[in-house]
């Protein structure tokens, strides 16, 4: 059930958020708490139009962390069962994941590759003389260009392909969560902001500016655009905006928004990339992460096209912004001097189109948090990996607010709810960082 008009209304569950972590988690709660009324409201729209429709919509199980693996890995098969079993069209491509690496880079990996074969995962390492050969545009030496010397590129000695990897429609994905939450009876709000959260004393004494420091306190509802939510309990799942709402109440989210753009090119200089054999079976060029300043892109096989992004972290700096706009110099005057030498395909072409998304980022292990207090729990900080973790990291919310302290993740494999926590946190750094 839809629902247009909120004045003021109690329910059981409150999911602030409707991204893929609000309508996961909400698709999940509701599927433990059948008999309960679980609400999702959102200040857009519709499903996902905050970030994560402007995600580049990118999946690997390719990790050092095993817990970063773990959330991947049931993820992706879970994927696979909601196209192949449920028959939603998420436009799942099993394009893989490419990692180029000078010898330095992977000799400095190579344990932790081997620890990731260990886990099951599908893992190809190619030399130089094999990617010279299967990808003809790629240049993997720079010994006599003084200009890629100065711009301090490193060559290409290995890359390292990870096969269950790919890319989805991540706007597909979010309707199809939402899709299964609002046959369970759940229903969603939108264009409702929520502008406050409401705390109150465990046993209200009804005096003037309670709760008092000496009250037991807890989270009841929030303050929206349409009026008083009174909850039993409330997530916060709104992605980039979540400290808006969890800062008032002096609740750290663990996560800092920075803008992330992508820009979109097609151009016949660009086929050659759409015509690589041996690498998966769409013959077209896996997403490539180059050796050198976090450039990374892939085809987007439903249009003909290449999406190109880049994390530039230290530069870039953490602000939210209700509706970040994508900057053409960044891509012609930044990233393009570097790309070029890597892939000349790319000289003198430019974006069709461009866009920009937040990542909530996890600056310490860049693994998502699940936490709680009183009647609320914190589904966030995501890093730019909200949607190839999204189904584990939605279990073990609904997890935690049933006091599970392990949960089953897609797939059979069990996973300590407390592992995503703060107090009790268990997440191994990741390495094989973008």
């Amino acid at each position: 059930m839809i629902l247009q008009l909120v004045i003021t209304m109690e329910c059981d569950i409150l999911v602030i958020g409707a991204g893929i972590f609000g309508l996961s988690s909400a698709f999940y709660l509701k599927t433990q708490n059948s008999g309960k009324r679980v609400v999702v409201i959102d200040r857009l729209g519709g499903p996902g139009q905050g970030n994560s429709a402007k995600s580049e919509g990118a999946f690997r199980n390719l990790f050092t962390s095993e817990t970063n693996f773990l959330l991947a890995d049931s993820t992706i098969d879970w994927f696979k069962h909601m196209e192949e079993d449920l028959g939603y069209h998420i436009n799942l491509s099993y394009i893989g994941y490419l990692f180029l690496l000078s010898e330095e880079q992977y000799t400095g990996q190579r344990a932790a590759f081997d620890r990731i074969r260990g886990w099951g995962a599908e893992m190809r390492v190619l030399e130089r003389e094999e990617l010279e050969e299967m990808i003809p545009d790629l240049v993997t030496d720079f010994a006599e260009d003084e200009e890629a010397e100065l711009l301090g590129l490193k060559p290409v000695d290995y890359g390292v392909l990870g096969r269950k990897c790919g890319s989805l429609d991540a706007d597909a994905l979010t309707r199809a969560y939402e899709e299964e939450f609002l046959k369970l009876g759940g229903e969603v709000s939108y264009g409702t902001e929520a502008s406050r959260l409401i705390l109150k004393p465990v046993e209200e004494l009804e005096i003037p500016g309670e709760p008092f420091v000496w009250q037991d306190t807890h989270i009841a509802g929030a303050e929206t655009s349409k009026g008083e939510i009174k909850a039993e309990t409330t997530v916060i799942a709104a992605g980039a905006w979540s400290e808006s709402l969890l800062d008032p109440i002096g609740f750290d989210s663990f996560m800092r928004p920075k803008k992330r753009q992508l820009f979109a090119f097609k151009d016949p200089r660009l086929d050659g990339l759409f015509k690589v054999e041996g690498l998966n079976d769409y013959g077209a060029m896996p997403l490539t992460v180059l050796p050198k300043a976090s450039i990374l892109f892939r085809p987007e096989l439903s249009e003909g096209s290449i999406w190109l992004g880049c994390a530039d972290n230290l530069g870039r700096r953490f602000k939210l912004e209700d509706d970040p706009k994508a900057e053409e110099d960044y891509y012609t005057n930044n990233v393009y001097h570097a790309l070029v030498k890597y892939f000349p395909c790319f000289k003198d072409v430019r974006p069709m189109n461009m866009w920009a998304d937040q990542y909530a980022i996890n600056s310490f292990d860049e693994i998502p948090v699940v936490t709680s207090i009183p009647r609320m729990i914190y589904v966030g900080a995501g890093s730019g990996s909200g949607i190839m973790k999204c189904d584990a990291v939605a279990r073990v919310a609904a997890a935690l607010h049933g006091g599970e302290e392990e949960v089953e993740l897609y797939g059979g494999r069990r996973f300590r709810v407390a592992d995503l926590g703060i107090h009790k946190r268990r997440a191994e750094r990741e390495s094989l960082v973008i």
